[in-house]
């Protein structure tokens, strides 16, 4: 029978369209003799519902030109297709529309505009809106407390929510996530409680995020009133709450407890036996979460990540290598944070090799053009001491963000290359990236290895004056460096005196280390006894006073220094050398006879010694701290930690190749000048990782150029 009306044609295409037979909704709009507003209506929301938001707007702009009135609730459609697409330029066409025709009053359609901008990141515009709007519903504050949830305004989100007039349990919610995503666990939690008190009750979203909170900062205390409150709602057996709190128990350490509650899990999926996976490589049980893993019915990215980098922590490197291939084998697609942990890891473990396997596999599938991964790799290679493939990785970068400009000039500043690292900061800043307090801690630690005393005050001070960023300890402790090690010692101990916040050990080891450069007996005195006040136990500290003492002759001050350590439990952590040679790692401390090769080893440093003498090296005595006539201290020097690797790296590499040294101490000055002898006599480059930086000899000279 044909349809008599509109009406009936819209009902029958609102039908179709609800119980998806979207092809014959269509085909009946295209039929029906003429249509109103609800037809345009129904056909926007059906192609905005289907993903297809492009042709909904097309279809908005032909019901225009077709002479037909938009409604509200085509408004609401339309301007959800310009969220979904996250278009600023086609939200606000459609939001002058909206005014132009007398819609912006509507609750509904101010909802749809707040909503619009907040995804589309426009804050201000999204609090216009909803400042302009006549009435407005839980939903309109809603939507803006998720804004600045999502956005971290953490005080306007907090602002907003006391003002708002009635709450349910999606406010409550917005609020909680909002604390917990960043990084304000305890304040979650607190109105976790204050939710209940105002008798509002808590569904699966806040019982998932005050989970996680009590995961992020292990308050396992408040995870267990947790469950139990799960428990009598009811919730506790539903698959992502249990999955939650196997997580909670797992980060917290309680196996036993997770354990019980995977075991009454109806189906235990990926997600909590991963968790379970987690908790166990926490608690160093790498054989339970292996055999945990090697059980699962089902594996996901996720869990495979989880067992790769627990192995990975472990130092287990060609277990890794092994689980990835396996992986790969698997069919599964590792993603970007796959490869990112792996890397990391490797990267504080200073594993090259093991890191270039993995930057082969990201190449042959095509994940080093991700912008996380590339910054893993940048990272990666910097840390590993080859700072050209760390540059040569950036510079091949399709896209950056700020952390990858950030890791490369951290990097650079780690290897002394300050006024590389300067160059590449003024290049971000051009390219209108916008700096963080890492990126600033960079480049002051690039000015403080490089010397650059003047560029190092005006970038703390272009910080906190351009960038309104307050100083934290770390930029503090990079100025005082800066400033002591350069010979500004009364700077440096006047900024201490008169920062806005209190010194903390670290900013007074810096000025006591540059007390030790500079021979300052009375400074050094004065910032060893601050720490010692801060951390009675800090090791470094007392032999740092120490090495002031011993260089100057004050031997009954040495004396006093290690009955101080001595009455006080203190103990010192040896030096010691270490170098990986054909995946295997050989480590040394002063005078070590215990390698089978030491024969060789030892033989090698007299003929060394002997050829360094002869290009004019002279053994720096000051630098042996004991109270021993000169041929001993001579033989001391001799036998430093990081000589004996070098000596050991001489005989079991191929002529030619570069040396890598990481040493767990600041590199000894007379090392320092033994070790730029070396690098001209056998012809090789060295690289030194020390405690604090690298340091590249090469042809007689070090990249630090004097400064360190």
């Amino acid at each position: 029978m044909p349809l008599k009306n509109t009406c009936s044609w819209n009902t029958l295409v609102a039908g179709y369209a609800k119980v998806g037979k979207f092809e014959y909704a269509f085909q009946l709009f295209d039929e029906m003799p003429q249509r109103d507003a609800v037809t345009w209506t129904v056909m926007i929301s059906t192609y905005t519902q289907l993903g297809l938001c492009l042709e909904a707007l097309q279809l908005y702009k032909r019901m225009l030109q077709e002479g037909t009135l938009p409604n509200q609730f085509t408004f609401t459609s339309v301007v959800s297709g310009c969220t979904n697409l996250e278009s600023f330029q086609l939200g606000k066409e459609v939001h002058c529309h909206i005014i132009l025709l007398g819609f912006g009053s509507y609750v509904a359609v101010g909802n749809s505009l707040v909503s619009m901008y907040a995804k589309c990141g426009n804050i201000e515009k999204a609090q216009c809106v909803f400042d302009q709007m006549p009435l407005r519903n839980v939903y309109s504050w809603n939507t803006l407390i998720g804004m600045y949830a999502n956005s971290g305004s953490l005080d306007f989100m907090q602002r907003l929510f006391d003002k708002m007039p009635t709450k349910d349990v999606v406010s409550w919610n917005s609020m909680i996530v909002g604390y917990v995503q960043h990084g304000c666990e305890k304040k979650g939690l607190e109105l976790f409680v204050q939710m209940q008190q105002d008798s509002m009750n808590p569904d699966l979203i806040t019982f998932i995020s005050v989970l996680t909170a009590c995961s992020n900062i292990e308050a396992l205390k408040q995870g267990k009133q947790i469950h139990a409150h799960a428990i009598k709602t009811g919730l506790e057996l539903l698959q992502t709450m249990g999955n939650a709190l196997v997580s909670m128990y797992a980060k917290c350490g309680c196996m036993d407890d997770a354990r019980f509650v995977f075991d009454k899990m109806p189906e235990p999926n990926v997600v909590s036996s991963t968790a379970m996976i987690d908790g166990h490589l926490k608690c160093g049980s790498i054989d339970f979460a292996r055999q945990l893993f090697d059980g699962m019915p089902e594996r996901d990215i996720v869990s495979w990540t989880a067992i790769i980098v627990g192995y990975a922590q472990y130092g287990d490197g060609n277990e890794v290598i092994e689980l990835f291939e396996e992986m790969l084998g698997s069919g599964l697609k590792p993603n970007n944070f796959t490869f990112s942990c792996i890397l990391s890891v490797f990267a504080s473990l200073a594993d090259l090799e093991k890191g270039k396997q993995v930057h082969a596999y990201t190449t042959k599938i095509g994940f080093n053009y991700h912008v996380s991964v590339g910054n893993s790799l940048v990272t990666m290679y910097a840390k590993c001491g080859v700072i050209e493939d760390a540059n040569q990785v950036f510079r091949h970068m399709p896209e950056r963000d700020a952390v990858s400009w950030t890791a490369i000039i951290a990097g650079n500043a780690q290897h002394g290359f300050g006024r590389e690292a300067i160059q590449l900061f003024e290049t971000m800043l051009q390219k209108g990236m916008k700096p963080d307090h890492i990126t600033f801690l960079g480049i002051l630690t690039a000015c403080s290895h490089a010397g650059l005393v003047d560029e190092g005050r005006h970038y703390f001070n272009f910080m906190t004056q351009n960038h309104c960023i307050t100083p934290g300890a770390s930029h503090y402790a990079c100025m005082v460096d800066l400033l002591g090690r350069a010979g500004c010692l009364k700077e440096a101990e006047d900024l201490l005196n008169n920062m806005p916040i209190e010194p903390n050990a670290s900013m007074w080891g810096a000025l006591l280390g540059s007390c030790r450069v500079h021979g300052n007996v009375d400074l050094a005195k004065r910032a060893a006894e601050s720490i010692f006040v801060l951390e009675p136990k800090h090791a470094g500290a007392y032999s740092l006073l120490a090495n002031v003492y011993a260089s100057s002759g004050r031997w009954d001050d040495v004396a006093k220094v290690r009955k101080m350590m001595k009455d006080r439990g203190v103990k010192k952590d040896p030096g010691c050398s270490w170098i990986e040679i054909k995946n295997r790692v050989h480590v040394f401390g002063v005078e070590d006879g215990r390698h089978p090769q030491k024969q060789e080893i030892y033989a090698m440093l007299e003929k060394l010694a002997l050829q360094i003498r002869e290009e004019g090296y002279v053994p720096n005595m000051k630098f042996v701290l004991h109270d021993v006539d000169e041929e001993r201290k001579e033989q001391i020097l001799c036998h430093h930690s990081e000589k004996l690797a070098i000596a050991f790296g001489l005989i079991n590499t191929p002529s030619g190749t570069t040396i890598r040294i990481i040493k767990n101490l600041r590199a000894c000055g007379d090392c320092h000048t033994a070790t730029k002898f070396i690098s001209k006599i056998v012809g090789r480059e060295i690289i030194v990782r020390d405690a604090i930086r690298f340091h590249h000899f090469k042809d007689g000279l070090c990249s630090c150029g004097e400064f360190w």
